[in-house]
Protein backbone atom coordinates (compact mmCIF):
# COMPACT_ATOMS: atom_id res chain seq x y z
CA UNK A 1 0.00 0.00 0.00
CA UNK A 2 1.36 3.28 -0.82
CA UNK A 3 2.26 5.82 1.51
CA UNK A 4 1.01 8.89 2.33
CA UNK A 5 3.23 11.10 0.93
CA UNK A 6 3.39 8.99 -2.27
CA UNK A 7 -0.45 9.43 -2.79
CA UNK A 8 -0.05 13.25 -2.33
CA UNK A 9 3.02 13.16 -4.21
CA UNK A 10 0.76 11.55 -7.51
CA UNK A 11 -2.20 14.35 -6.26
CA UNK A 12 0.32 16.94 -7.12
CA UNK A 13 1.72 15.89 -10.40
CA UNK A 14 -1.90 15.73 -11.37
CA UNK A 15 -3.56 18.66 -9.92
CA UNK A 16 -0.11 21.39 -10.24
CA UNK A 17 1.95 22.53 -13.44
CA UNK A 18 5.26 21.39 -13.53
CA UNK A 19 6.73 24.99 -13.02
CA UNK A 20 5.82 24.36 -9.29
CA UNK A 21 8.98 22.56 -8.13
CA UNK A 22 9.56 20.64 -5.30
CA UNK A 23 12.57 19.80 -3.17
CA UNK A 24 10.98 17.60 -1.22
CA UNK A 25 8.46 14.50 -1.44
CA UNK A 26 7.22 14.40 2.00
CA UNK A 27 4.56 16.68 2.83
CA UNK A 28 4.62 18.10 6.08
CA UNK A 29 1.75 18.21 8.60
CA UNK A 30 3.45 19.95 11.50
CA UNK A 31 6.22 22.04 12.52
CA UNK A 32 7.44 23.63 15.71
CA UNK A 33 10.28 25.60 16.31
CA UNK A 34 12.71 23.22 14.24
CA UNK A 35 11.20 20.28 13.56
CA UNK A 36 9.28 19.40 10.75
CA UNK A 37 6.98 16.27 11.01
CA UNK A 38 5.62 14.35 8.02
CA UNK A 39 1.73 12.42 8.06
CA UNK A 40 3.80 9.21 8.24
CA UNK A 41 5.99 10.04 11.85
CA UNK A 42 8.91 11.31 10.08
CA UNK A 43 10.87 14.03 10.96
CA UNK A 44 13.47 16.74 9.56
CA UNK A 45 15.47 19.10 11.25
CA UNK A 46 14.59 23.00 9.71
CA UNK A 47 17.76 24.12 8.07
CA UNK A 48 16.06 25.62 5.53
CA UNK A 49 13.39 28.00 7.42
CA UNK A 50 11.04 28.44 4.16
CA UNK A 51 13.65 30.20 2.61
CA UNK A 52 15.01 32.57 5.22
CA UNK A 53 11.57 33.24 6.41
CA UNK A 54 11.65 32.03 10.32
CA UNK A 55 14.05 33.45 11.85
CA UNK A 56 11.96 33.12 14.99
CA UNK A 57 10.82 29.11 14.38
CA UNK A 58 7.64 27.59 13.31
CA UNK A 59 4.55 28.40 15.13
CA UNK A 60 7.06 30.66 18.12
CA UNK A 61 3.93 31.28 20.87
CA UNK A 62 4.05 34.73 21.14
CA UNK A 63 3.36 34.93 17.50
CA UNK A 64 0.79 32.29 17.16
CA UNK A 65 -0.95 34.61 19.78
CA UNK A 66 -0.18 37.48 17.97
CA UNK A 67 -2.63 36.34 15.22
CA UNK A 68 -4.73 34.58 17.52
CA UNK A 69 -5.83 38.37 18.89
CA UNK A 70 -5.81 40.10 15.88
CA UNK A 71 -8.06 36.91 14.82
CA UNK A 72 -10.81 38.61 17.28
CA UNK A 73 -10.29 41.81 16.27
CA UNK A 74 -10.74 41.53 12.16
CA UNK A 75 -8.38 40.12 9.32
CA UNK A 76 -9.03 42.66 6.37
CA UNK A 77 -10.31 46.04 5.65
CA UNK A 78 -7.42 47.21 3.10
CA UNK A 79 -5.17 49.58 4.96
CA UNK A 80 -6.17 52.38 1.89
CA UNK A 81 -9.80 52.51 2.42
CA UNK A 82 -10.49 51.99 6.34
CA UNK A 83 -6.78 52.08 8.34
CA UNK A 84 -5.24 50.92 11.34
CA UNK A 85 -3.46 51.64 14.23
CA UNK A 86 -0.92 48.52 14.07
CA UNK A 87 0.07 49.32 10.84
CA UNK A 88 0.89 52.77 11.60
CA UNK A 89 2.66 51.74 14.85
CA UNK A 90 4.91 48.95 12.89
CA UNK A 91 6.11 51.83 10.76
CA UNK A 92 7.02 53.97 13.74
CA UNK A 93 8.69 50.97 14.98
CA UNK A 94 11.36 49.82 11.70
CA UNK A 95 11.40 53.59 11.23
CA UNK A 96 13.41 53.81 14.26
CA UNK A 97 15.55 51.16 13.48
CA UNK A 98 16.07 50.90 9.99
CA UNK A 99 20.15 51.93 8.36
CA UNK A 100 18.24 54.62 7.00
CA UNK A 101 20.22 58.44 7.32
CA UNK A 102 17.93 61.27 8.73
CA UNK A 103 14.22 60.62 9.41
CA UNK A 104 12.75 57.40 7.57
CA UNK A 105 9.06 57.05 6.55
CA UNK A 106 7.91 53.18 5.70
CA UNK A 107 5.19 51.50 3.30
CA UNK A 108 4.05 47.97 3.65
CA UNK A 109 3.56 44.76 1.12
CA UNK A 110 2.40 41.28 0.63
CA UNK A 111 6.00 39.57 -0.62
CA UNK A 112 9.52 40.23 -1.18
CA UNK A 113 8.93 40.80 -5.14
CA UNK A 114 5.86 43.57 -4.87
CA UNK A 115 8.48 45.20 -2.13
CA UNK A 116 11.63 45.63 -4.34
CA UNK A 117 9.19 46.71 -7.32
CA UNK A 118 7.91 49.80 -4.99
CA UNK A 119 11.39 50.83 -4.07
CA UNK A 120 11.89 50.35 -7.80
CA UNK A 121 8.43 52.87 -8.18
CA UNK A 122 9.31 55.00 -5.38
CA UNK A 123 12.81 55.47 -6.87
CA UNK A 124 11.82 56.09 -10.35
CA UNK A 125 9.35 59.08 -9.42
CA UNK A 126 11.98 60.71 -6.64
CA UNK A 127 14.75 61.16 -9.44
CA UNK A 128 12.49 61.53 -12.20
CA UNK A 129 14.94 59.04 -14.53
CA UNK A 130 14.11 55.33 -15.34
CA UNK A 131 17.29 52.97 -15.17
CA UNK A 132 18.03 50.18 -12.75
CA UNK A 133 21.77 49.01 -12.00
CA UNK A 134 21.49 45.59 -9.97
CA UNK A 135 24.40 42.66 -10.32
CA UNK A 136 25.07 39.60 -11.85
CA UNK A 137 23.96 36.38 -9.95
CA UNK A 138 21.92 38.42 -7.67
CA UNK A 139 17.97 37.47 -6.95
CA UNK A 140 14.99 40.47 -6.45
CA UNK A 141 11.93 38.07 -6.99
CA UNK A 142 10.09 36.45 -9.55
CA UNK A 143 7.80 39.33 -11.44
CA UNK A 144 8.66 40.75 -14.35
CA UNK A 145 10.33 43.78 -13.43
CA UNK A 146 12.30 41.79 -10.34
CA UNK A 147 12.91 38.84 -13.45
CA UNK A 148 14.79 41.53 -15.12
CA UNK A 149 16.78 42.59 -12.13
CA UNK A 150 17.33 39.20 -11.41
CA UNK A 151 21.15 37.88 -12.48
CA UNK A 152 20.46 34.71 -13.65
CA UNK A 153 18.52 33.17 -16.05
CA UNK A 154 17.51 29.58 -15.60
CA UNK A 155 15.15 28.44 -14.05
CA UNK A 156 13.71 32.17 -13.27
CA UNK A 157 13.78 34.06 -17.03
CA UNK A 158 14.16 31.24 -19.00
CA UNK A 159 10.80 30.77 -21.41
CA UNK A 160 9.20 34.02 -20.27
CA UNK A 161 9.82 36.13 -23.41
CA UNK A 162 11.23 39.43 -23.10
CA UNK A 163 11.72 41.47 -19.84
CA UNK A 164 11.10 45.27 -19.18
CA UNK A 165 13.71 47.29 -20.13
CA UNK A 166 15.85 49.98 -18.96
CA UNK A 167 17.52 47.51 -16.22
CA UNK A 168 21.27 46.72 -16.52
CA UNK A 169 23.82 44.58 -14.39
CA UNK A 170 27.32 44.83 -13.58
CA UNK A 171 29.60 42.55 -11.97
CA UNK A 172 29.44 41.98 -7.97
CA UNK A 173 32.56 41.10 -5.83
CA UNK A 174 33.76 37.62 -5.61
CA UNK A 175 37.14 36.18 -4.59
CA UNK A 176 36.05 32.88 -5.77
CA UNK A 177 35.78 33.93 -9.37
CA UNK A 178 38.42 36.76 -8.91
CA UNK A 179 35.96 39.28 -9.53
CA UNK A 180 37.59 42.45 -7.73
CA UNK A 181 35.95 45.96 -5.82
CA UNK A 182 38.34 47.38 -8.84
CA UNK A 183 36.26 44.64 -11.44
CA UNK A 184 32.87 45.28 -9.99
CA UNK A 185 33.03 49.34 -9.98
CA UNK A 186 34.73 48.80 -13.57
CA UNK A 187 31.75 47.03 -14.79
CA UNK A 188 29.48 49.96 -13.64
CA UNK A 189 31.70 52.45 -15.41
CA UNK A 190 31.13 50.56 -18.32
CA UNK A 191 27.60 50.52 -18.58
CA UNK A 192 27.45 54.45 -17.50
CA UNK A 193 29.47 54.34 -20.75
CA UNK A 194 28.12 51.82 -23.21
CA UNK A 195 24.59 51.64 -21.90
CA UNK A 196 23.38 54.17 -20.03
CA UNK A 197 24.33 57.87 -19.03
CA UNK A 198 24.25 57.90 -15.02
CA UNK A 199 22.10 61.01 -15.51
CA UNK A 200 19.51 58.93 -16.16
CA UNK A 201 20.17 55.81 -13.72
CA UNK A 202 17.24 56.10 -10.62
CA UNK A 203 19.28 53.42 -8.59
CA UNK A 204 21.82 50.85 -7.86
CA UNK A 205 19.67 47.99 -6.08
CA UNK A 206 22.04 44.62 -4.37
CA UNK A 207 22.15 42.31 -1.56
CA UNK A 208 24.75 42.93 1.10
CA UNK A 209 24.88 39.42 1.11
CA UNK A 210 23.83 37.26 -2.09
CA UNK A 211 21.38 34.91 -1.23
CA UNK A 212 20.50 32.64 -4.06
CA UNK A 213 24.15 33.81 -5.65
CA UNK A 214 25.95 31.88 -2.90
CA UNK A 215 26.10 33.80 0.00
CA UNK A 216 28.91 36.58 -0.95
CA UNK A 217 29.02 39.12 1.57
CA UNK A 218 29.66 42.63 -0.02
CA UNK A 219 33.32 44.15 1.03
CA UNK A 220 32.78 47.47 3.00
CA UNK A 221 34.90 49.16 0.60
CA UNK A 222 32.53 47.96 -2.02
CA UNK A 223 29.76 49.79 -0.17
CA UNK A 224 31.89 53.12 0.61
CA UNK A 225 32.70 53.41 -3.18
CA UNK A 226 29.25 52.25 -4.38
CA UNK A 227 27.74 55.09 -1.77
CA UNK A 228 30.64 57.54 -3.14
CA UNK A 229 29.29 56.76 -6.91
CA UNK A 230 25.78 57.26 -6.41
CA UNK A 231 26.12 60.40 -4.57
CA UNK A 232 28.45 61.78 -7.12
CA UNK A 233 25.94 61.01 -9.78
CA UNK A 234 22.46 61.86 -7.70
CA UNK A 235 21.82 57.63 -7.74
CA UNK A 236 19.77 56.12 -5.17
CA UNK A 237 21.02 53.52 -3.31
CA UNK A 238 19.24 50.55 -2.25
CA UNK A 239 20.12 47.47 -0.25
CA UNK A 240 17.27 44.91 -0.71
CA UNK A 241 17.78 42.89 2.64
CA UNK A 242 14.70 40.60 1.82
CA UNK A 243 16.53 37.50 2.94
CA UNK A 244 19.66 38.97 4.83
CA UNK A 245 17.27 41.35 7.40
CA UNK A 246 15.83 40.32 10.45
CA UNK A 247 18.87 39.42 12.73
CA UNK A 248 20.30 36.60 10.85
CA UNK A 249 23.58 38.28 9.91
CA UNK A 250 24.49 38.91 13.60
CA UNK A 251 22.51 42.27 13.26
CA UNK A 252 18.75 43.40 12.51
CA UNK A 253 19.74 44.16 9.49
CA UNK A 254 22.65 43.42 7.17
CA UNK A 255 23.43 47.09 6.40
CA UNK A 256 24.55 47.94 10.12
CA UNK A 257 27.43 46.11 9.35
CA UNK A 258 28.42 48.53 7.32
CA UNK A 259 29.43 52.46 7.70
CA UNK A 260 27.58 53.72 4.89
CA UNK A 261 23.77 53.88 4.87
CA UNK A 262 21.01 53.43 1.55
CA UNK A 263 18.49 55.09 0.76
CA UNK A 264 15.97 52.54 0.32
CA UNK A 265 15.87 48.94 1.78
CA UNK A 266 13.28 46.17 1.24
CA UNK A 267 12.67 43.64 3.91
CA UNK A 268 10.47 40.72 3.69
CA UNK A 269 10.47 36.93 4.42
CA UNK A 270 11.58 36.93 8.36
CA UNK A 271 9.82 40.14 9.11
CA UNK A 272 6.48 38.27 9.99
CA UNK A 273 7.47 35.12 11.27
CA UNK A 274 5.74 32.78 8.10
CA UNK A 275 2.70 35.89 7.66
CA UNK A 276 3.14 37.20 4.10
CA UNK A 277 4.49 41.01 4.94
CA UNK A 278 7.15 43.12 3.47
CA UNK A 279 8.33 46.47 3.59
CA UNK A 280 9.69 49.70 1.60
CA UNK A 281 11.87 51.94 3.97
CA UNK A 282 13.79 54.91 2.98
CA UNK A 283 14.61 58.40 3.63
CA UNK A 284 11.01 60.70 4.21
CA UNK A 285 11.09 63.22 1.37
CA UNK A 286 12.35 59.99 -1.16
CA UNK A 287 9.62 57.89 -0.04
CA UNK A 288 7.37 60.94 -0.24
CA UNK A 289 7.44 61.15 -4.06
CA UNK A 290 4.84 59.47 -5.39
CA UNK A 291 1.64 60.92 -4.87
CA UNK A 292 -1.39 59.37 -2.96
CA UNK A 293 -2.46 56.16 -3.88
CA UNK A 294 0.67 55.74 -5.52
CA UNK A 295 1.56 52.73 -3.40
CA UNK A 296 -0.73 50.25 -1.95
CA UNK A 297 -2.26 46.88 -2.73
CA UNK A 298 -5.54 44.70 -1.23
CA UNK A 299 -3.71 42.83 0.67
CA UNK A 300 -0.60 45.28 1.60
CA UNK A 301 0.06 45.30 5.54
CA UNK A 302 -2.67 42.73 6.34
CA UNK A 303 -3.59 42.98 9.69
CA UNK A 304 -2.63 39.55 10.66
CA UNK A 305 0.61 39.96 9.06
CA UNK A 306 1.03 43.30 11.02
CA UNK A 307 0.26 41.81 14.00
CA UNK A 308 2.91 38.62 13.74
CA UNK A 309 5.53 41.36 12.93
CA UNK A 310 5.01 43.25 16.09
CA UNK A 311 5.47 39.81 17.86
CA UNK A 312 8.68 39.22 15.79
CA UNK A 313 10.48 42.25 16.58
CA UNK A 314 9.94 41.71 20.41
CA UNK A 315 10.81 38.05 19.87
CA UNK A 316 14.31 39.10 18.39
CA UNK A 317 15.03 41.84 20.93
CA UNK A 318 13.67 39.46 24.19
CA UNK A 319 15.52 36.02 23.17
CA UNK A 320 18.54 38.39 22.12
CA UNK A 321 18.35 36.65 18.78
CA UNK A 322 20.79 39.02 17.30
CA UNK A 323 23.39 37.99 19.88
CA UNK A 324 22.19 34.14 19.41
CA UNK A 325 22.88 34.06 15.62
CA UNK A 326 26.12 35.74 16.31
CA UNK A 327 27.04 32.37 18.50
CA UNK A 328 25.26 30.01 16.15
CA UNK A 329 27.03 30.66 13.26
CA UNK A 330 30.06 31.16 15.14
CA UNK A 331 29.49 27.20 16.01
CA UNK A 332 28.83 26.54 12.63
CA UNK A 333 31.90 28.31 10.94
CA UNK A 334 33.99 26.76 13.05
CA UNK A 335 32.69 23.18 12.57
CA UNK A 336 33.25 23.86 8.36
CA UNK A 337 36.92 24.49 9.28
CA UNK A 338 37.62 21.79 11.01
CA UNK A 339 35.39 19.22 8.49
CA UNK A 340 37.50 21.41 5.68
CA UNK A 341 40.73 19.79 7.35
CA UNK A 342 39.38 16.80 5.92
CA UNK A 343 37.17 17.02 2.62
CA UNK A 344 38.53 18.07 0.01
CA UNK A 345 35.50 18.65 -1.55
CA UNK A 346 34.71 21.97 0.18
CA UNK A 347 36.14 25.13 -1.46
CA UNK A 348 35.07 28.24 1.06
CA UNK A 349 32.93 29.21 3.85
CA UNK A 350 31.75 32.51 3.90
CA UNK A 351 29.08 34.63 5.41
CA UNK A 352 28.33 36.84 8.40
CA UNK A 353 26.35 35.69 11.45
CA UNK A 354 23.96 32.66 11.10
CA UNK A 355 24.15 33.18 7.08
CA UNK A 356 26.58 31.16 6.29
CA UNK A 357 27.68 28.92 3.58
CA UNK A 358 30.17 26.22 2.59
CA UNK A 359 30.94 25.74 -1.22
CA UNK A 360 31.99 22.70 -3.34
CA UNK A 361 33.81 21.83 -6.08
CA UNK A 362 30.74 20.06 -7.54
CA UNK A 363 26.89 20.61 -8.10
CA UNK A 364 26.89 16.73 -7.75
CA UNK A 365 28.66 16.69 -4.35
CA UNK A 366 26.45 19.55 -2.95
CA UNK A 367 23.27 17.91 -3.77
CA UNK A 368 24.28 14.45 -2.91
CA UNK A 369 25.03 16.38 0.58
CA UNK A 370 21.71 17.50 0.78
CA UNK A 371 20.25 14.44 -0.63
CA UNK A 372 22.12 12.05 2.19
CA UNK A 373 21.14 14.82 5.05
CA UNK A 374 18.05 14.47 4.34
CA UNK A 375 17.60 11.03 4.29
CA UNK A 376 19.14 11.23 7.76
CA UNK A 377 16.96 13.89 9.24
CA UNK A 378 18.17 17.01 8.30
CA UNK A 379 16.98 19.55 5.63
CA UNK A 380 19.47 21.59 3.47
CA UNK A 381 19.34 24.27 0.71
CA UNK A 382 21.71 24.48 -1.72
CA UNK A 383 22.26 28.12 -3.97
CA UNK A 384 24.62 29.59 -6.74
CA UNK A 385 25.09 30.12 -9.75
CA UNK A 386 26.05 26.10 -10.28
CA UNK A 387 24.31 24.85 -7.44
CA UNK A 388 27.55 24.17 -5.20
CA UNK A 389 26.71 25.53 -2.29
CA UNK A 390 25.05 24.35 0.79
CA UNK A 391 23.41 27.68 2.98
CA UNK A 392 22.55 27.20 6.30
CA UNK A 393 19.13 29.28 7.31
CA UNK A 394 18.09 27.69 10.90
CA UNK A 395 15.88 29.20 13.20
CA UNK A 396 17.54 31.47 15.54
CA UNK A 397 15.76 30.02 18.08
CA UNK A 398 16.62 26.30 17.76
CA UNK A 399 17.74 24.59 20.86
CA UNK A 400 21.15 23.70 21.29
CA UNK A 401 20.55 20.15 21.84
CA UNK A 402 18.79 20.25 18.34
CA UNK A 403 21.63 22.31 16.53
CA UNK A 404 24.49 20.21 18.22
CA UNK A 405 22.23 16.86 16.55
CA UNK A 406 21.59 18.33 13.17
CA UNK A 407 25.95 19.07 12.81
CA UNK A 408 26.74 15.31 14.18
CA UNK A 409 24.53 14.49 10.91
CA UNK A 410 25.96 16.92 8.78
CA UNK A 411 29.17 15.55 9.80
CA UNK A 412 28.25 11.95 9.21
CA UNK A 413 27.43 12.95 5.31
CA UNK A 414 30.71 15.13 5.12
CA UNK A 415 32.69 11.88 6.02
CA UNK A 416 31.70 10.43 3.23
CA UNK A 417 33.35 12.93 0.99
CA UNK A 418 36.16 12.72 3.64
CA UNK A 419 39.88 12.40 1.62
CA UNK A 420 41.24 8.79 1.50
Amino acid sequence: MEGKNSQLQQRKDDALPRGTGNLCQWYVEHAENATLRDGEGNSWIDFAGGIAVLNTGHRHPRIVQAIADQLEKFTHTAFQVTPYESYVALAERLNRVVPIAGKAKTAFFSTGAEAVENAVKVARAATRRHGIVTFGNAFHGRTFMTMAMTGKVAPYKRDFGPMPASVWHARYPNSITGISVDDALASLQDIFTQDIAPQDVAAIVLEPIQGEGGFHVAPPEFFNRLRSLADEHGILLIADEVQTGFARTGKLFAMDHYTVKPDLITMAKSLAGGMPLSAVSGRAEIMDAPGPGGLGGTYAGNPLAIAAAHAVLDVIADEKLCERSQQLGTQLTDFLHSARSQCSSITDIRGLGSMIAVEFASAQTAQTIQQHAMARGLLLLTCGPQGNVIRFLYPLTIPDAQFGQALEILSSVLSQHADS
